[in-house]
């Protein structure tokens, strides 16, 4: 059982390059998220320029309350040896091992094992 970690969020498109490098960092990390795909939805995109202060552009990550920004910004944060802090400051109890659940933007939920499939 994974200790307890702040929810993660990541906004993302399809065929972004960005998208995915931030995913593959938290996959790496063996952090759970949720992803929320804005391709085609313009209330999620609403939602998230919102969430973001006017923030465009994908990705945008949350962790917990936080949020950290885009794809850069994760790096950043990780290059300083800061992401693990943001991770561990959340009241959240992930889920089981494995049990990683991402979101599509249908709704659906896939492990993160299907979802790089």
């Amino acid at each position: 059982m994974q200790e307890a970690m702040a929810p993660v969020e990541i906004y993302t498109r399809n065929y972004c390059y960005y998208c995915e490098s931030a995913k593959e960092l938290l996959n790496r990390k063996g952090i759970s998220f949720t992803e929320i795909d804005i391709t085609g939805r313009p209330e999620r995109r609403a939602e998230m320029v919102n969430r973001a202060t006017g923030r465009t552009t994908v990705p945008q990550i949350f962790i917990g309350a936080t949020h950290v920004g885009g794809r850069d910004d994760l790096y950043a944060l990780e290059a300083a040896g800061r992401l693990e802090h943001l991770f561990a400051a959340g009241a959240f109890s992930g889920p089981q091992e494995g049990a990683t659940g991402i979101q599509s933007g249908a709704g659906e939920k896939r492990t993160s094992q299907e979802h790089a499939a």
